[in-house]
């Protein structure tokens, strides 16, 4: 990357940490700073798993530990033991932690607002616009590529997403007990590995390899949510896939699509995948593509 673009985000960083408050002891002019405050919006008026809050703000666990004990302290929040498990600790907003997410909530659309004041109409529509991008493309930047056990809860989401949009898109619908399958047995190392992308702990894609033949792999379960279309993240798992199976001592790596998956025949073609004759016999493929992977 080029030192130009990284002196640009540090001064982007300077300027939002400024007009947001983040240096300020007292965040949007109330009696706790920004860690306090953003934990109190996370856990919301639905409560939350101290573990998925880690994971979703990604911080430490004893600092999360620490953040969350103060605003008990401070009587704004409950910590209890989750439903069905006790090493899994919850927090839950008081009634005094409910007015004060409120309030917070009305001081930052106050905040929100006052930035928006100054600019005119057409000014207004360029920032709201621009930082939509910047959202979308720091959620790329913080996208997490890594294998998982094909049966977590993670991977059968995913994948339970994956059959259901190839149901909506396929001509004659689709069913899983038709198609070539992929066993759970087949997606693990040595023969093979899934793998889940995850943003902010929620999962927005997936794709798995399996060895078919000695040196032969075969990619399945290709998925990617309509949320995180057009940011690269197909290709990104696509490479994370390819090097899965170098891992594994795939030569070679085959798929099979459908007609109808145009964006992801087209993926295919420009990572280096070229068409083949049939290999296989599975009633919803129209394509057969292969890479080598010297």
């Amino acid at each position: 990357m080029e030192t130009h673009q990284v002196a640009q985000v540090r001064r982007f960083h300077r300027l939002v940490t400024k007009r947001a408050g983040a240096l300020e002891d007292h965040f949007l002019g109330r009696d706790r700073p920004l860690g306090e405050s953003r934990v109190l919006y996370e856990i919301g008026p639905r409560g939350a798993d101290i573990r998925d809050l880690r994971e979703r703000l990604e911080l430490d666990s004893g600092y999360l530990s620490r953040l969350a004990q103060s605003l008990a302290g401070k009587g704004l929040v409950v910590l209890r033991p989750g439903e069905g498990d006790e090493r899994i600790r919850r927090a839950e907003l008081t009634a005094a932690g409910r007015a004060e997410l409120e309030e917070m909530n009305r001081r930052s659309d106050d905040a929100a607002r006052a930035i928006l004041a100054p600019l005119s109409t057409g000014q207004r529509e360029r920032l709201v616009e621009a930082m939509a991008e910047v959202q979308r493309l720091l959620r790329v930047s913080s996208v997490r590529v890594e294998r998982v056990d094909p049966r977590s809860p993670e991977a059968r989401w995913c994948v339970a997403q994956y059959f259901a949009e190839l149901a909506r898109r396929f001509e004659q619908g689709f069913d899983p007990e038709q198609s070539i399958p992929a066993e759970d047995g087949e997606m693990v190392p040595p023969v093979g590995a899934f793998l889940v992308a995850t943003v902010e702990g929620e999962p927005v894609g997936c794709g798995a390899v399996k060895t078919i033949a000695p040196g032969v792999g075969s990619l399945k379960r290709m998925w990617v949510a309509e949320s995180a279309r057009g940011l690269g993240l197909g290709r990104r798992l696509l490479a994370a896939l390819e090097q899965e199976g170098r891992a594994l001592g795939l030569d070679t790596l085959r798929l099979e699509t459908n007609r109808s998956l145009a964006e992801a025949i087209a993926l295919y073609r420009s990572a280096g995948y070229v068409e083949v004759p049939a290999f296989n016999a599975d009633p919803y493929a129209h394509h057969w593509f292969e890479k080598g992977l010297a």
